[in-house]
């Protein structure tokens, strides 16, 4: 397995966190990251979307809360990974 590329996070007014990225792709002109907090085994995983401008030096990025949103992004990263399998809490 590829290792897996690792970014690091900087929440305002929080410590920095890292994740792994699994995946990414673009949908409606957005770009969205499948991100996980552990590089092998089960984690927990997040759907991000990146809210910056094209050209903009820094990504700012927002967790998929929206449940149309989520189940439709998900969609296309389950299709992506054969391996991945996404259960909501």
């Amino acid at each position: 397995m590829a290792k897996l590329e690792k970014i690091t996070f900087n929440p305002e007014g929080e410590e920095p966190v890292e994740f792994y990225v699994l995946e990414q792709t673009r949908i409606g002109g957005y770009n969205y990251i499948l991100v996980t907090d552990f590089e092998e085994g089960d984690g927990e995983a997040l759907i991000l979307k990146d809210l910056s401008k094209d050209g903009e030096e820094e990504s700012v990025f927002t967790i998929v809360s929206d449940d149309e949103e989520l189940e439709a992004v998900a969609g296309v990263f389950q299709n992506m990974m054969d391996d991945v399998t996404f259960v909501q809490d």
